[in-house]
């Protein structure tokens, strides 16, 4: 099989929902080596899932390696080219649902051990601390938009002449996940800043559909928020960022 845009779109976000539900799973749930970790350590197990993600993308044939449908979108409304989209995000959805069942998997012997069944969806999908819809969507869109905005801001400087200040484009999925690691810990402590759509629709139907012991309800009452915030903020982003031209 030869690598495309969409085998790398597809198998770079499987790897980053493998290892970002995958620190999550490992902090929240019981009888783990990593149990009770701590929010900077979810932080940055999803800053350096991203980064691993990218790469992975790349090497399988996404150049852009996009990996959330808020991005695809978002840069589809700067760069008035939506093409990508038809295939970008089925391929991102799957990913994601692949990657939480290798979470399943992976922790397979600790859903039994862990009772309380909000730990356990918090594993596959995000949920708010405070339940209110209009504020939990005004987090996730702030927080995509930063995304974009950001990711807008090192796709510029990464074109640049570096001698001119520019940032030499193999930096970028660094940097990319040290932006992910920032909005989580400044602005994620709302709504666990799921920021990416197919991050939390393609697990969200894993948990419903797997055999997780004692799982509880898959919340699909929430469902919306994680959706509709990050399409609304990463448009708006992408209007904003083509109105400076970046």
């Amino acid at each position: 099989m030869q690598p495309s845009p969409f085998i790398g779109e597809l198998v770079g976000t499987m790897v980053l929902i493998l290892l970002g539900n995958g620190v999550v799973s490992n902090v929240v749930l019981n009888k783990t080596k990593g149990s009770n970790g701590g929010w900077i350590v979810i932080t940055a197990g999803w800053a350096f899932a991203v980064m691993i993600g990218v790469f992975v993308a790349t090497a399988f044939g996404s150049a852009a390696a996009h990996l959330n449908p808020a991005v695809t979108i978002g840069f589809a409304v700067l760069q008035q080219d939506y093409s990508l989209i038809a295939t970008f995000i089925p391929a991102q959805l799957i990913g994601a649902f692949l990657g939480a069942v290798l979470v399943w998997l992976q922790y397979l012997q600790h859903w039994k051990a862990t009772e309380d069944q909000g730990a356990k969806l918090a594993c596959f999908a995000t949920d708010p601390v405070i339940r209110s819809g209009s504020a939990n969507f005004i987090s996730e869109f702030i927080g995509t938009l930063i995304l974009i905005i950001g990711l807008g801001a090192i796709s510029f400087y990464g074109t640049a002449n570096p001698e001119n200040g520019g940032i030499p484009s193999g930096l970028s999925p660094y940097l990319v996940g040290m932006l992910v690691w920032s909005i989580g810990l400044s602005l994620g402590g709302t709504t666990g800043y799921a920021i990416n759509p197919a991050r939390d629709l393609g697990p969200r139907i894993a948990h419903a559909v797997l055999p997780v012991a004692n799982k509880g309800t898959s919340d699909w009452g929430y469902a919306w928020v994680p959706i509709a915030g990050p399409i609304l903020g990463a448009t708006v982003a992408g209007i904003i960022l083509s109105i400076f031209s970046i």
